[in-house]
């Protein structure tokens, strides 16, 4: 598959990449949208029960010697 896109002319290239990080970018902005039309937002509830396996971070003063 790399070898048939490296055949690929620079400009075909270079389209083909803009195309792949647009598809990307509609999808980041238009998940959220679809998903509250859909009614797959989550809930407090969801969100406290995936908040308990965030890890924790928890900074330790360094001293000086």
């Amino acid at each position: 598959m790399l070898k048939a896109f490296k055949n690929l002319s620079p400009t075909t290239r270079a389209g083909v990449g803009v195309a792949i990080i647009a598809w990307g970018a509609a999808g980041l902005y238009l998940t959220p949208v679809v998903e509250e039309k859909m009614g797959l937002t989550p809930s407090e509830e969801d969100k406290a029960a995936l908040d308990k396996y965030r890890p924790k971070i928890v900074t330790v003063e360094k001293t000086a010697k």
